[in-house]
């Protein structure tokens, strides 16, 4: 979870395994989105020789449907080169990295950044470095202006990086998949343990990050709107990545070659929603489809085991939950069509009746101050923040623990009353990883492989 490992063949291959997607207005730049794909989940910091990198031979798209079909209108495209400068070394270094050029740095990474849209294709920048991973003091001394030196400025305005980070994502995996329990509800379960805090089964470790920041005027269509209730106000992002159709494996070489053309093997719109909605069986074949075809796979929204689960596995707490019979509308308005105007006061980023997973972001409505953020987002009045988009700091785990509880079927449904557990849900944790910078790529610097220490993270 968000999207960590959530698939059986996807926890196969890693580098094209995407964790989390993010979207949202630039807090510090508010005529621009940021966009941001993290891949290759739960990374120790201390994983060498063969530290993590990008996938070679993988194809990462970060996509936007401007025009509410859940098909890719614009598609900004990502491609990774490796170099080994040393091949009688076994070592990721041979002495301290102090500049992306730096000829002691034996394996570093470069990629080209490629926007699609109407059939064509334009190169906006190639032969970029991406940082080294943050091996340690002595290998990579100042990593933050390493890191810093990673962010290029793209033509036309914009901004791109592609390298590790700490991942911001935080959730209770050991507790969530022991029999669906909440460490704060503990004393509430069907199997009693006593109530505690969260633990954050994602801290300490790293992530591998695409972030890309450009402006609104090349995501919208028409002129970019300043009234949230606009047409062409919203805009649906997700990432996904390809992989060609047969790999032959090379015996004089030890590895593995790619031919024929590209299938996508993942995608990741909402968080959580292959991990928690699509049945164990259907799993593979969601990361395969692309989203103008989730109508495939509605009923799984419509009618989330989870939400009967709850119930069962809460005795008596969710009495008005286990009787509501209905289809959950507000899930599918949440997850695949957008909230249309009406659902919430001056608010809406309704892309249409076709069901799609997307992050569904409305660029007009401004950003909330730094530090001002409700991680609740739109369901506490944030109007910045998920589901419209998704922030860093939204606490997605808690947002939609609540929804599938009950608490937005008062968005379609004006009869119902939530159960009062239904707005109080959480997991207990927090981003206790790196602190978040207040700048572009945003994500905290990754932990290092020599400060770590098992259940912590240092990036100094």
């Amino acid at each position: 979870m968000s999207s960590h490992r959530e698939a059986p063949e996807i926890a196969k291959d890693p580098v094209a395994d995407s964790t989390d997607v993010y979207a949202f207005v630039s807090p510090d730049a508010p005529d621009t989105v940021t966009l941001i794909a993290n891949y290759i989940p739960l990374q120790q910091p201390d994983g060498g020789p063969n530290f993590y990198e990008f996938g070679t031979d993988v194809l990462y798209d970060i996509n936007i449907d401007n025009t509410g079909d859940g098909k890719p209108d614009i598609t900004y495209q990502f491609r990774f080169t490796t170099t080994v400068r040393n091949p009688k070394s076994f070592l990721y270094n041979t002495g301290p990295i102090e500049s992306l050029d730096s000829s002691s740095w034996n394996r570093p990474q470069t990629y080209r950044v490629i926007r699609r849209q109407a059939g064509r294709s334009r190169e906006m920048a190639k032969g970029l470095y991406c940082p080294p991973v943050n091996v340690g003091p002595r290998s990579t001394p100042n990593y933050a202006d390493l890191a810093a030196a990673a962010v290029h400025d793209l033509p036309g305005g914009g901004k791109v990086f592609a390298g590790q980070r700490a991942d911001a994502f935080h959730v209770d995996l050991g507790s969530v998949f022991d029999l669906g329990g909440l460490r704060p509800f503990n004393d509430k379960h069907l199997i009693p343990l006593a109530a505690m805090d969260g633990i954050n089964a994602v801290q300490a470790y790293n992530v591998h990050t695409i972030a890309i920041q450009v402006p609104k005027s090349d995501l919208v269509r028409g002129a970019v709107p300043t009234d949230p209730l606009a047409p062409n106000a919203t805009i649906g992002v997700w990432t996904s990545a390809s992989r060609q159709r047969s790999q032959m494996f090379n015996p004089g070489t030890g590895r593995y070659t790619g031919t024929g053309p590209y299938a996508q093997v993942s995608r990741l719109g909402n968080p959580l929603f292959n991990e928690v909605l699509v049945p164990m069986a259907k799993k593979d074949l969601w990361n395969a489809t692309p989203p103008s075809e989730e109508y495939r796979f509605v009923s799984y929204v419509r009618r989330p085991e989870l939400a009967g689960l709850l119930p069962v596995l809460y005795p008596g707490v969710f009495p008005k939950l286990a009787a509501y019979g209905k289809n959950r509308k507000d899930l599918e308005a949440i997850l695949l069509t957008g909230i249309p105007t009406g659902g919430v006061d001056g608010f809406q980023n309704f892309t249409g009746t076709t069901p799609a997973d997307m992050l569904r972001l409305n660029v007009a409505v401004p950003p909330a101050a730094a530090g001002q953020e409700n991680p609740i987002g739109l369901v506490a009045g944030d109007a910045a923040g998920f589901p419209n988009g998704r922030r860093i700091v939204d606490d997605v785990v808690a947002i939609e623990l609540r929804a599938v509880a009950g608490a937005t079927i008062p968005l379609v449904d004006k009869s119902y009353t939530p159960d009062a557990a239904a707005g109080q849900l959480t997991d207990g944790t927090t981003n206790t990883n790196a602190d978040l910078l207040a700048a572009f790529p945003y994500l905290g610097l990754p932990g290092g492989g020599y400060q770590t220490k098992p259940g912590t993270t240092s990036a100094a």
